[in-house]
């Protein structure tokens, strides 16, 4: 039997004190695209002030990066114009949901690139991953500290490809490093990749075959 810990039972339970508190957290979500965010801010709007964190340096293209950040506008401003009509048909939502704000961080892809020397040619989900995971959540936790959030956490648990447990180490950690409580989560769980996959199509967002870097797209046009 497996010890990892169940992080979406986790999270269940931190939203239910949250609702039987009638406390409401500013979160500060770091999201790496879209359709990865599209089920995490359906789901924690009605929870949580949110504001999503864009700093994604992994993504070395300048042109990809400004595209999904475009598309994480979009989607932010399509989920904002539902509160304002309350019209939240088709949506796992209801009128306790908020609205959501973003928050840019510069974009420095020669950092990610330096901090990942060396490791260019590691598989998908191994060391460079690790490296790349724990510079964005630290830079996440960082941004939280400064602008006063309750907590942190992120979308990558949503993908099938990423480790949660790992990621939930790392952001576990950085978190106790500044002194900011992480979010603990598994977003792919109950059906939460699946749902991303509904909205992606209802939204028509950009859906990449690959994270981000160069070196993941390199490996997925080796896939095909």
């Amino acid at each position: 039997m497996s010890n990892t810990p169940n992080y979406s039972k986790i999270l269940e339970k931190e939203i239910q004190g949250l609702e039987e508190s009638g406390t409401v957290p500013r979160l500060l979500l770091h999201s790496c695209c879209a359709p990865c965010s599209s089920y995490v801010l359906e789901y924690l709007r009605e929870y949580f002030n949110i504001t999503v964190f864009y700093y994604n340096p992994n993504i070395t293209a300048g042109e990809e990066y400004a595209y999904r950040l475009a598309e994480e506008k979009r989607l932010i401003e399509a989920y904002n114009r539902q509160v304002e009509t309350q019209d939240f048909e088709g949506m796992n939502s209801t009128q306790r949901a908020r609205k959501i704000e973003i928050l840019e961080a510069p974009y420095d892809p020669e950092n990610y690139l330096e901090a990942v020397k060396g490791y260019e040619d590691c598989p998908e989900g191994g060391d460079r991953c690790g490296i790349c995971f724990e510079m964005r959540l630290r830079k996440t936790a960082q941004a939280a500290l400064e602008g006063g959030y309750d907590c942190f956490t992120t979308t990558l648990t949503i993908s099938p490809l990423k480790n949660a447990a790992r990621l939930n180490e790392i952001g576990e950690r950085v978190g106790a490093e500044y002194g900011i409580p992480f979010l603990p989560s598994d977003f792919k769980k109950k059906n939460g990749y699946k749902r991303s996959i509904e909205l992606s199509r209802e939204f028509d967002l950009y859906r990449q075959n690959f994270c981000g870097c160069a070196f993941s797209k390199r490996d997925a046009q080796s896939r095909q």
